[in-house]
């Protein structure tokens, strides 16, 4: 379901609660009016800052033009991470939090592809994520993950991914907690990260942190963590699985396909440093570079992965970079 795309104050919980009400009386009706009077929207984490403006020092604008002008970049993953709810979200009304939004990517790839029937609401700690969101028309909602403004058992389903790393670790079993709360019986939480010392770990440690404005200094997660999350919790039933969740751009010539990688890179991760230094043009390509050193690794199944390029049913050129993911699924 597309929603309309509206102006409205990423900070103001009032006002996007109201924006919902209009847009999206199913998903209105998951809020609760107790948790939403009782929350401060001031107390965020860090992903605030790093995903703000630049103008206060973020990559939140840099980011919000990468996931626009390379929308499908991360769809493979998303349809692996979509694809793990099955039936808990084949209801006639069901829902999805996807609690560390951003700008709406997982909705907008979903209501683009059709990947499942659910409705997804967008939640961000970040106001200027949540103000893209709704500009994107993707009904979204400030929360930090670890304090859902949501009715108990109200969902159908719970997504954490691509920043679970920036939830403080003191407070990550709290997001467990709070998943499992809002979810109906039957119900999935589907918590996704890079792990400690994987291919991405590496990015973020060799390449975002000393060349982005914003830093990158958040410890990933292991197997063995996501296991005591989830059990702590007080899931049941749960499994730990390793995705490929690759970065794929297309374009008409391998060469320019290779540079869109870069360029999508440069700007989802803020490389503004780096770009300072090179210059508009040639940070792309030392990005696609370092990309194709840094992402090659063995599968789980004993095979090589490694960046490549692969013909699309259009004729155009895709350019494929593996990335592995660790993936919890846990079953209320």
């Amino acid at each position: 379901m597309t929603a309309q795309a509206m102006i409205v104050d990423g900070r103001d919980l009032d006002a996007q609660a109201s924006a919902l009400r209009t847009v999206s009386p199913r998903l209105h009706g998951c809020l609760d009016p107790v948790r939403l009077a009782t929350t401060a929207s001031t107390a965020l984490d860090g992903s605030a800052r790093d995903f703000g403006p630049e103008t206060a020092g973020g990559r939140g604008g840099a980011y919000v033009r990468a996931q626009t002008a390379q929308l499908a970049a991360r769809a493979d993953g998303i349809r692996a991470l979509l694809g793990l709810f099955g039936p808990a979200v084949r209801r006639p009304d069901a829902v999805v939090l996807d609690l560390l939004g951003g700008n709406g990517l997982v909705r907008q790839v979903n209501d683009r592809l059709g990947l499942i029937d659910a409705e997804i609401l967008t939640c961000d700690g970040a106001p200027h994520m949540v103000s893209a969101a709704w500009a994107q028309g993707s009904p979204a909602v400030l929360q930090r993950a670890q304090h859902l403004v949501v009715r108990d058992g109200s969902v159908d389903g719970v997504l954490l991914a691509y920043g679970t790393h920036h939830i403080p670790e003191e407070e990550r079993a709290g997001v467990a907690l709070e998943a499992r709360r809002v979810l109906r019986a039957g119900g999935v939480f589907v918590l996704h990260d890079f792990e400690i010392g994987s291919p991405m770990d590496t990015w973020f440690t060799e390449i975002v942190d000393p060349h982005s404005a914003t830093g990158h200094r958040y410890p990933h997660l292991t197997r063995a963590m996501i296991e005591d999350h989830l059990a702590t919790a007080g899931f049941g039933g749960y499994r730990i699985t390793e995705i490929l969740d690759p970065y794929v751009t297309t374009a008409p010539t391998r060469e320019e396909a290779r540079l869109r990688l870069g360029r999508y890179l440069t700007d989802m991760y803020g490389l503004v440093k780096a770009e300072a230094e090179l210059g508009p043009e040639d940070v792309s390509a030392w990005a696609a570079r370092r990309a194709e050193e840094i992402f090659c690794f063995t599968t789980q199944d004993g095979r090589r992965a490694r960046p490549r390029f692969e013909r699309t049913a259009d004729g155009q050129w895709a350019y494929l970079v593996p990335r592995p993911a660790l993936v919890g699924m846990a079953v209320k």
